[in-house]
Protein backbone atom coordinates (compact mmCIF):
# COMPACT_ATOMS: atom_id res chain seq x y z
CA UNK A 1 0.00 0.00 0.00
CA UNK A 2 1.17 3.51 -0.86
CA UNK A 3 -0.03 6.63 0.96
CA UNK A 4 0.46 10.14 -0.45
CA UNK A 5 -0.38 13.12 1.74
CA UNK A 6 -2.12 15.46 -0.69
CA UNK A 7 -2.65 18.15 1.93
CA UNK A 8 -1.93 18.51 5.64
CA UNK A 9 -3.29 21.97 6.40
CA UNK A 10 -6.57 23.65 7.23
CA UNK A 11 -8.47 26.87 6.81
CA UNK A 12 -8.45 27.28 10.62
CA UNK A 13 -5.89 29.76 11.85
CA UNK A 14 -4.88 31.06 8.41
CA UNK A 15 -3.41 34.54 8.93
CA UNK A 16 -4.19 37.66 6.94
CA UNK A 17 -2.33 37.78 3.62
CA UNK A 18 0.82 39.81 4.05
CA UNK A 19 0.92 39.37 7.82
CA UNK A 20 4.50 38.10 7.61
CA UNK A 21 4.02 35.07 9.88
CA UNK A 22 6.84 32.53 9.88
CA UNK A 23 4.77 29.91 8.05
CA UNK A 24 3.74 32.25 5.24
CA UNK A 25 7.26 33.46 4.53
CA UNK A 26 8.97 30.10 5.10
CA UNK A 27 11.08 28.81 2.20
CA UNK A 28 10.60 25.22 3.41
CA UNK A 29 8.21 23.42 1.05
CA UNK A 30 6.98 21.39 4.03
CA UNK A 31 5.32 24.56 5.30
CA UNK A 32 3.16 24.92 2.16
CA UNK A 33 0.03 23.12 3.37
CA UNK A 34 -3.07 22.61 1.27
CA UNK A 35 -6.32 21.36 2.83
CA UNK A 36 -6.09 17.90 4.41
CA UNK A 37 -6.51 14.86 2.18
CA UNK A 38 -4.70 11.61 1.37
CA UNK A 39 -4.44 9.31 -1.64
CA UNK A 40 -4.34 5.59 -0.88
CA UNK A 41 -3.07 3.16 -3.51
CA UNK A 42 -3.32 -0.62 -3.25
CA UNK A 43 -2.40 -2.48 -6.41
CA UNK A 44 -4.39 -0.83 -9.21
CA UNK A 45 -6.92 0.68 -6.79
CA UNK A 46 -6.70 4.39 -5.98
CA UNK A 47 -8.89 6.00 -3.33
CA UNK A 48 -8.92 9.61 -2.06
CA UNK A 49 -10.12 10.57 1.41
CA UNK A 50 -11.89 13.96 1.13
CA UNK A 51 -11.94 16.41 -1.77
CA UNK A 52 -11.37 19.88 -0.40
CA UNK A 53 -11.11 23.10 -2.42
CA UNK A 54 -7.51 22.22 -3.37
CA UNK A 55 -8.48 18.84 -4.87
CA UNK A 56 -7.70 19.67 -8.51
CA UNK A 57 -4.33 21.19 -7.63
CA UNK A 58 -3.50 18.19 -5.45
CA UNK A 59 -4.30 15.70 -8.21
CA UNK A 60 -2.18 17.61 -10.70
CA UNK A 61 0.68 17.99 -8.24
CA UNK A 62 0.90 14.28 -7.47
CA UNK A 63 0.38 13.21 -11.08
CA UNK A 64 -2.71 11.14 -10.33
CA UNK A 65 -4.40 10.22 -13.62
CA UNK A 66 -6.67 7.48 -12.28
CA UNK A 67 -9.09 7.48 -9.36
CA UNK A 68 -11.49 4.70 -8.34
CA UNK A 69 -13.31 6.14 -5.34
CA UNK A 70 -13.74 9.00 -2.88
CA UNK A 71 -14.27 8.50 0.86
CA UNK A 72 -15.77 11.37 2.84
CA UNK A 73 -15.06 11.86 6.53
CA UNK A 74 -17.79 14.53 6.93
CA UNK A 75 -19.59 17.29 5.08
CA UNK A 76 -17.71 20.47 6.00
CA UNK A 77 -16.84 22.54 2.93
CA UNK A 78 -13.08 22.22 3.37
CA UNK A 79 -13.55 18.47 2.87
CA UNK A 80 -16.15 18.27 0.09
CA UNK A 81 -15.99 21.40 -2.07
CA UNK A 82 -13.62 19.91 -4.65
CA UNK A 83 -16.05 17.17 -5.65
CA UNK A 84 -16.93 19.01 -8.85
CA UNK A 85 -13.43 18.33 -10.18
CA UNK A 86 -13.97 14.58 -10.40
CA UNK A 87 -15.46 15.32 -13.82
CA UNK A 88 -11.97 15.06 -15.31
CA UNK A 89 -11.74 11.46 -14.09
CA UNK A 90 -15.25 10.78 -15.43
CA UNK A 91 -14.05 11.96 -18.84
CA UNK A 92 -10.84 9.92 -18.81
CA UNK A 93 -12.29 6.76 -17.28
CA UNK A 94 -15.70 6.90 -19.04
CA UNK A 95 -17.49 5.97 -15.82
CA UNK A 96 -19.11 7.53 -12.73
CA UNK A 97 -17.02 8.00 -9.59
CA UNK A 98 -17.82 5.80 -6.60
CA UNK A 99 -18.44 8.08 -3.61
CA UNK A 100 -18.76 6.81 -0.02
CA UNK A 101 -20.17 8.69 2.95
CA UNK A 102 -22.72 8.60 5.73
CA UNK A 103 -26.36 9.35 4.95
CA UNK A 104 -26.09 12.84 6.41
CA UNK A 105 -23.04 13.55 4.24
CA UNK A 106 -24.89 12.33 1.16
CA UNK A 107 -27.71 14.79 1.87
CA UNK A 108 -25.16 17.59 2.23
CA UNK A 109 -23.57 16.69 -1.11
CA UNK A 110 -27.01 16.74 -2.73
CA UNK A 111 -27.65 20.17 -1.28
CA UNK A 112 -24.19 21.54 -2.17
CA UNK A 113 -24.12 20.14 -5.71
CA UNK A 114 -27.78 20.02 -6.84
CA UNK A 115 -26.83 19.99 -10.52
CA UNK A 116 -24.97 16.70 -10.02
CA UNK A 117 -28.16 15.05 -8.78
CA UNK A 118 -30.70 16.84 -10.99
CA UNK A 119 -33.24 14.72 -12.85
CA UNK A 120 -32.33 16.46 -16.10
CA UNK A 121 -28.56 16.71 -16.07
CA UNK A 122 -26.52 19.30 -17.91
CA UNK A 123 -23.90 17.70 -20.25
CA UNK A 124 -20.43 17.35 -18.74
CA UNK A 125 -21.40 17.60 -15.07
CA UNK A 126 -19.70 15.27 -12.56
CA UNK A 127 -21.05 11.72 -12.55
CA UNK A 128 -21.21 9.90 -9.24
CA UNK A 129 -22.30 6.53 -7.92
CA UNK A 130 -23.28 7.07 -4.29
CA UNK A 131 -22.69 4.50 -1.54
CA UNK A 132 -24.14 5.16 1.92
CA UNK A 133 -21.94 3.80 4.72
CA UNK A 134 -22.20 3.38 8.48
CA UNK A 135 -19.56 2.42 11.03
CA UNK A 136 -19.57 -1.13 9.66
CA UNK A 137 -16.63 -2.36 7.59
CA UNK A 138 -17.07 -2.52 3.81
CA UNK A 139 -15.08 -3.29 0.67
CA UNK A 140 -13.85 -1.17 -2.21
CA UNK A 141 -12.56 -3.80 -4.60
CA UNK A 142 -9.95 -5.78 -2.67
CA UNK A 143 -9.53 -3.03 -0.06
CA UNK A 144 -11.26 -3.42 3.30
CA UNK A 145 -12.36 -0.10 4.81
CA UNK A 146 -13.10 0.10 8.54
CA UNK A 147 -14.87 3.35 9.55
CA UNK A 148 -13.93 4.82 12.93
CA UNK A 149 -16.51 6.97 14.72
CA UNK A 150 -15.16 10.28 16.00
CA UNK A 151 -16.76 13.45 17.33
CA UNK A 152 -15.99 16.84 15.78
CA UNK A 153 -17.46 18.85 18.67
CA UNK A 154 -21.11 17.73 18.36
CA UNK A 155 -20.84 16.47 14.78
CA UNK A 156 -20.32 12.72 14.30
CA UNK A 157 -17.56 12.18 11.71
CA UNK A 158 -15.60 9.22 10.42
CA UNK A 159 -11.96 8.25 10.36
CA UNK A 160 -10.88 5.25 8.31
CA UNK A 161 -8.64 2.25 8.79
CA UNK A 162 -7.28 0.67 5.61
CA UNK A 163 -5.15 -2.34 6.47
CA UNK A 164 -2.22 -1.19 8.61
CA UNK A 165 -2.97 2.49 7.95
CA UNK A 166 -5.51 4.69 9.78
CA UNK A 167 -6.51 8.29 9.10
CA UNK A 168 -8.26 10.40 11.75
CA UNK A 169 -8.91 14.00 10.78
CA UNK A 170 -11.29 16.62 12.21
CA UNK A 171 -12.14 15.34 15.65
CA UNK A 172 -11.20 15.50 19.31
CA UNK A 173 -12.98 12.48 20.80
CA UNK A 174 -13.08 8.77 19.95
CA UNK A 175 -15.35 6.41 21.93
CA UNK A 176 -13.47 3.59 23.63
CA UNK A 177 -15.29 0.96 21.57
CA UNK A 178 -14.10 2.65 18.38
CA UNK A 179 -10.50 2.76 19.62
CA UNK A 180 -10.60 -1.03 19.63
CA UNK A 181 -10.67 -0.89 15.82
CA UNK A 182 -7.34 0.92 15.85
CA UNK A 183 -5.23 -1.36 18.00
CA UNK A 184 -2.55 -3.08 15.94
CA UNK A 185 -2.46 -0.37 13.27
CA UNK A 186 1.12 0.34 12.19
CA UNK A 187 0.77 3.84 10.72
CA UNK A 188 -1.64 6.26 12.37
CA UNK A 189 -2.50 9.79 11.21
CA UNK A 190 -4.18 12.14 13.71
CA UNK A 191 -5.33 15.74 13.34
CA UNK A 192 -3.43 18.24 15.52
CA UNK A 193 -4.71 21.74 14.90
CA UNK A 194 -2.64 23.76 17.35
CA UNK A 195 -1.18 23.74 20.87
CA UNK A 196 -4.06 25.58 22.56
CA UNK A 197 -7.32 23.86 23.46
CA UNK A 198 -9.84 23.76 20.61
CA UNK A 199 -13.54 22.97 20.68
CA UNK A 200 -13.49 20.37 17.89
CA UNK A 201 -9.92 19.32 17.09
CA UNK A 202 -7.18 17.49 18.96
CA UNK A 203 -4.41 19.75 20.20
CA UNK A 204 -0.77 18.80 19.71
CA UNK A 205 -0.51 17.22 23.17
CA UNK A 206 -3.85 15.39 22.77
CA UNK A 207 -2.83 13.97 19.40
CA UNK A 208 0.53 12.83 20.77
CA UNK A 209 -1.21 11.18 23.75
CA UNK A 210 -3.65 9.33 21.49
CA UNK A 211 -0.86 8.07 19.26
CA UNK A 212 1.15 6.91 22.25
CA UNK A 213 -1.94 5.16 23.68
CA UNK A 214 -2.60 3.26 20.44
CA UNK A 215 1.14 2.60 19.98
CA UNK A 216 1.51 2.32 16.20
CA UNK A 217 4.91 1.80 14.60
CA UNK A 218 4.75 5.45 13.44
CA UNK A 219 2.35 8.30 14.07
CA UNK A 220 1.81 11.35 11.86
CA UNK A 221 0.13 14.70 12.46
CA UNK A 222 -2.15 16.38 9.93
CA UNK A 223 -4.75 19.18 9.68
CA UNK A 224 -2.07 21.54 11.02
CA UNK A 225 -2.85 25.24 11.29
CA UNK A 226 -0.45 28.15 10.90
CA UNK A 227 -0.70 28.56 14.66
CA UNK A 228 1.45 25.45 15.07
CA UNK A 229 4.43 27.20 13.49
CA UNK A 230 6.97 25.94 10.97
CA UNK A 231 7.75 22.31 10.27
CA UNK A 232 11.40 22.37 11.36
CA UNK A 233 10.57 23.72 14.82
CA UNK A 234 7.57 21.43 15.33
CA UNK A 235 9.63 18.35 14.52
CA UNK A 236 12.01 19.14 17.40
CA UNK A 237 9.12 18.84 19.88
CA UNK A 238 7.89 15.44 18.75
CA UNK A 239 8.74 11.99 20.15
CA UNK A 240 10.92 9.83 17.94
CA UNK A 241 8.02 7.76 16.58
CA UNK A 242 5.79 10.73 15.74
CA UNK A 243 6.29 13.03 12.76
CA UNK A 244 4.54 16.03 11.37
CA UNK A 245 3.20 15.03 7.96
CA UNK A 246 3.67 17.43 5.06
CA UNK A 247 2.20 17.81 1.60
CA UNK A 248 3.78 15.31 -0.76
CA UNK A 249 5.00 12.93 1.95
CA UNK A 250 4.79 9.35 0.65
CA UNK A 251 4.57 6.22 2.81
CA UNK A 252 5.28 2.81 1.31
CA UNK A 253 3.64 0.25 3.61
Amino acid sequence: MKITFLGTGTSQGVPVIGCGCKVCISADVRDKRLRSSVLVEQGELRVVIDTGPDFRQQMLRCGCSKLNAVLFTHEHRDHISGLDDIRAFNYIQKSPMDVYGEERVMRALNSSFPYVFAEKKYPGIPQVRMHTITTDAFQIGEMEVIPIRMMHYRLPVLGFRLGDFAYLTDGNYIPEAEKEKLFGVKHLVVNALRRETHISHFTLSEAVSLIEELSPRMGYLTHISHQMGVYAELEKELPSRIRSAYDGLVLEL
